[in-house]
């Protein structure tokens, strides 16, 4: 599937502004901030967020196709990385904004995900890093979980 970037942007520009993360899909019922950062404490799984919180037929439609459910709006500023950590399950990658000082660390290898329309099957289920080394581009994904 190829997707096109410039659409998704458009679709995206009209959401309300965050710092770090942005759900894109929730649990029906619950706030549109429940499922931000540490799923630890969550009382639901990964696959009950499957409600779009956004009238983004484009991005919404992306989403259903791949499968994708709690799926996040990710920003990451120059200078920035994450933990090394692992989560739950498996994630979808969509790069919208990037550069190639911008890269994940998997079991200590380097992968760079060009915002070219494609999307990428990570295996997060393994320890990973996301690190933005880029002087002054904004990194931003649309990250969500899948099954497969």
């Amino acid at each position: 599937m190829k997707i096109d970037i410039d659409k998704v942007i458009k679709e995206l520009s009209d959401l309300p502004d965050y710092e770090r993360q942005l759900m894109l899909q929730k649990v029906e019922g619950e706030s549109n901030e429940y499922g931000l950062g540490r799923f630890d404490n969550m009382k639901h799984s990964e696959t009950d967020f499957d409600t779009p919180i956004y009238d983004i037929p484009y991005t919404n439609s992306i989403l259903k196709d791949l499968g994708m459910f709690r799926t996040r709006l990710l920003k990451m500023n120059p200078y920035q990385c994450y933990s090394y950590h692992v989560d739950l399950s498996k994630r979808v990658h969509i790069p919208l904004i990037t550069h190639h000082h911008c890269f994940m660390v998997i079991d200590d290898e380097v992968h760079r995900y060009p915002a070219d329309g494609s999307h990428y099957l990570v295996d997060t289920t393994k320890r990973h890093t996301a690190i933005n080394a880029s002087n002054d581009v904004v990194r931003i994904h649309i990250v969500g979980c899948v099954t497969y």
